[in-house]
């Protein structure tokens, strides 16, 4: 299973659940503050997604989204 996430920054305010819950460590604070003065979160390696959707279940504010796509593995 792979993932594809998608954060709104603006949204987001850095709460910091989705990063702590992240199994793959993929998910951190970013250094600049979005329009409400809030630091969001970012995604440090989107690649290592597995879609496991945890992020977005944490999330009290619904900034996050994940869509999930089965990847056959070659043999």
């Amino acid at each position: 299973m792979k993932g594809r996430v998608e954060i709104d920054g603006e949204l987001c305010k850095g709460c910091n659940y989705c990063v702590i819950t992240c199994p793959m460590g993929i998910i951190e604070m970013d250094s600049a503050f979005n329009k409400a003065g809030y630091y969001p979160v970012r995604l440090t390696d989107p690649a290592k997604c597995t879609g496991c959707v945890l992020c977005a279940e944490v999330c009290p504010e619904l900034a996050i989204m994940v869509w999930r796509e089965n990847v056959q593995e070659k043999l």
